[in-house]
């Protein structure tokens, strides 16, 4: 329980408010569905007002109470944006990396892919960049998100090009 500790006070607010007394029984599972989306939207919440800390925080909560339900792999997805807007590149990786590893079947995985490649350009990492860029437009490719990695894509490949020769 040293977990609640971490929780920022208007998350933690909402958990006893949803969840009432820690000791209570476990509810039925459309009651539980109830208390995982009003906790997800909440901790929505504090990520759409930017305050990432928070936003992590609860997050995590969320995947420590709710890690079973339809909604853990977008949690998952949501703590490597809010590492990566703070600029704790490496600790995006691995959140981005753990929905592509464990929720294979997520409509994040587009997402999570191209924010793979994404984090390693800010890492400056370009050829693994490159290979997470182009297997999203390989795997991805009617998505938005193959859109953004074809134009990343074409960043890159304009970066490498040497200067062409001035014209006389």
């Amino acid at each position: 329980m040293k977990t609640l500790a971490l929780v920022p006070p208007g998350i933690l607010a909402c958990l006893v408010m949803i969840a009432g007394h820690p000791t209570k029984t476990l509810a039925a599972p459309a009651q539980v569905q109830d208390t995982s989306r009003h906790l997800y939207d909440r901790v929505m919440e504090e990520f759409k007002h930017r305050d990432y800390e928070a936003a992590l925080a609860g997050f995590r909560l969320f995947l420590e109470l709710h890690g079973q339900t339809s909604l853990a792999a977008n949690a998952q997805y949501w703590v490597g944006e809010c590492q990566f807007r703070m600029g704790r590149y490496k600790e995006a990786l691995k959140a981005f990396y753990n929905v592509v590893s464990y929720y294979p079947l997520s409509q994040k995985l587009a997402a999570s892919t191209l924010k793979i490649g994404q984090t390693y350009t800010r890492l400056k990492d370009h050829e693994k960049a490159q290979m997470m860029y182009e297997r999203v437009v390989d795997e991805y490719p009617d998505s938005p998100e193959a859109e953004v990695a074809r134009k990343a894509i074409e960043v890159e490949a304009a970066k490498s090009e040497p200067p062409s020769p001035p014209s006389e």
